[in-house]
């Protein structure tokens, strides 16, 4: 069958639906489907064969096509439904029905097997969750998440997403800070060449962006004194008295006294 899919995955998806309606190895038909149909960029397909037919196939497989939704749904650009996953997802792990009460489970990706404990998927979802929320330009929100995120996990990715939301929020200095961590390395996954490219690129556009320190930012004047500044450099330009308005007006009056 992996030959097939890859030589024609058209074909693939003709068989994948011949063994659902046979009723033939249901959850995985079902999941292998719909991976299918996101490679040809038939998601929207894939998410309505996923809700018609989930039904058929065993609790045990309704975890890994919930995944596949949310994939799916992060395609299309379905951000509520994505959002409303997460959560119910989250939830699921709050109430000790994914990891039955144990620190770890076996999950598979890519046909590979390995464990990961509920610190790791719950700080992965709220990855994925503060991504969506960033979508949606909810920069608060997803700021909010992406640090619990951290405080639960910490891993150099979601650092540098959080160092996104906060330039988004023109936050800078608080940006250059999480970035700096990584950069650092301070958080773990900041040896991978990937996570620090990012960070540095992150931090190139903080550099490009950031306004410049004003001079009474680093004075802490106040502004009444530096428009009491700009009057007195009028008054000194080019073609105008030297001389302050009010040493004009005095001026005057000396001059009718004197007459």
């Amino acid at each position: 069958m992996l030959q097939l899919i890859e030589k024609n995955p058209e074909a693939a998806i003709v068989l994948f639906w011949k063994a659902i309606n046979a009723g033939d190895r249901v959850d995985s038909a079902l999941k292998d489907m719909a991976v299918v149909m996101k490679q040809l960029d038939r998601s929207e397909e894939a998410i309505e064969a996923i809700k018609s037919f989930r039904s058929r196939c065993s609790k045990q497989a309704q975890e890994s096509l919930d995944n596949v939704l949310i994939d799916l749904y992060k395609k299309c650009g379905r951000l509520d439904e994505q959002i409303e996953l997460l959560k119910r997802k989250l939830r699921l792990i709050y109430q000790g029905e994914v990891f039955n009460g144990k620190p770890t489970k076996t999950a598979r990706s890519h046909g590979k097997k390995f464990k990961v404990s509920v610190k790791q998927e719950i700080s992965r979802l709220l990855g994925n969750l503060g991504w969506a929320y960033m979508q949606k330009s909810n920069y608060m929100t997803a700021e909010v998440i992406y640090r619990k995120a951290q405080m639960i996990d910490p891993d150099a990715n979601k650092a540098c997403n959080l160092g996104l939301c906060l330039i988004k929020q023109g936050r800078f200095d608080d940006a250059g800070s999480v970035l700096g961590e990584v950069l650092q390395g301070k958080i773990p996954g900041s040896e991978d060449d990937k996570a620090k490219n990012k960070a540095r690129e992150l931090l190139m556009e903080v550099k490009a962006i950031q306004p410049p320190l004003e001079l009474s930012d680093i004075v802490g004047l106040d502004d009444e004194f530096f428009n009491g500044l700009e009057l007195l450099m009028n008054a000194y330009a080019p073609g105008r008295s030297k001389r302050l308005p009010i040493f004009e007006e005095i001026s005057s009056f000396r001059d009718q006294l004197a007459c």
